[in-house]
């Protein structure tokens, strides 16, 4: 790992909120393509994902989304479950946060993009219980889009139709509908 981006894994513990977040969207940019730097980071992310701090975790889960398509040994395949318990953190903003992240695994390839839809799937159509259950399924949604723009998989289109059309209330139906417009 170059100096620079160390800096940035060093400025998330920074007490200054601006070097934080501007670290935080260096890192996030930087995984935007393949690094060769994942696997320095990769079991630190790991334990984050736990972490009593929720900006840890929903950092974790969103590096670790990224860092995805930087992962030759697969490791995600074993990983994914800790970092999609993030989706469900019991602060919603983290919870949140990592949703909106997780799409960016099914970049990774075939069995990755398998795992993200299935998972997405079944919380789009068990949600109804959590809180802010629109929400979650606004950013499903959004989610399949951005994997749907990004590599163009027409299973995906499928799916997020199935799932829209599994909307009872017609004016969420109608929102949802207006992501794939």
């Amino acid at each position: 790992m170059d100096r620079l981006t160390k800096s940035y894994f060093e400025n998330l513990e920074t007490k200054d909120k601006n070097l934080q977040y501007e670290a935080f969207q260096n890192i996030m940019n930087a995984t935007k393509g393949k690094v060769d730097w994942a696997y320095e980071v990769w079991d630190q992310l790991i334990e984050w994902l736990a972490d009593r701090d929720q900006h840890r975790r929903s950092r974790a889960a969103q590096f670790l989304a990224g860092l995805a398509i930087s992962d030759p040994e697969k490791r995600m395949l074993r990983d994914f479950p800790a970092v999609w318990e993030v989706t469900k953190d019991p602060k919603f903003v983290t919870a949140r946060h990592s949703l909106q992240s997780i799409w960016k695994v099914g970049l990774a390839g075939p069995e990755q993009r398998e795992m993200v839809l299935t998972h997405m799937a079944a919380r789009f159509r068990n949600c109804m219980h959590e809180k802010n259950h629109t929400l979650i399924r606004y950013d499903i949604i959004v989610g399949l889009k951005n994997l749907y723009d990004a590599i163009k998989d027409e299973h995906i289109k499928e799916l997020a139709a199935q799932l829209i059309g599994s909307e009872e209330d017609a004016k969420y139906q109608k929102k949802y509908q207006g992501i794939w417009k």
